[in-house]
């Protein structure tokens, strides 16, 4: 999961303040550059919970323009971001998740939350009730 992001310099503090095209709610700064990719990647992972604590369908990355970055999230909230996105689109309520898993509802709950931290596994069983499957792709750092 990566937005673009537009990194302008902040003429009266210094630094840089970072915007979201695609994620209004994300909004930081940081002194130097890697100081703001890291706000950047942070403030992009808290404002799509927003979307997911209302029940919202998460929105979609716009394409990379002229002076953006992409910034994504973590993975393991990458992944508790899809296993939300899945869940909605199959039409399926949490508590119906649950008892295809096994588990009880505040289980699934905490599948969901990216300040808990959730064992792959069963996030994996999560997607697999869901027709689903998780795979994770290794690439070079940029």
């Amino acid at each position: 999961m990566e937005y673009p992001a537009k990194f302008t310099p902040d003429k009266t503090d210094g630094g840089f303040v970072v915007t979201f095209p695609d994620v209004p709610e994300a909004i930081t700064q940081g002194d130097t550059m890697e100081e703001a990719m890291a706000m950047a990647s942070e403030a992009l992972e808290l404002a799509l919970t927003f979307y997911t604590e209302k029940g919202a369908d998460l929105p979609e990355p716009g394409s990379l323009k002229r002076g953006m970055r992409m910034v994504r999230v973590p993975a393991l909230s990458e992944a508790k971001f899809r296993l939300y996105a899945a869940l909605r689109a199959a039409g399926i309520r949490k508590i119906e998740l649950a008892r295809r898993i096994g588990c009880s509802p505040g289980q699934v709950d905490r599948l969901l939350d990216i300040t808990h931290h959730s064992k792959l596994d069963q996030i994996e069983a999560a997607f697999a009730a869901l027709g689903k499957r998780l795979a994770i792709d290794i690439q070079d750092a940029a």
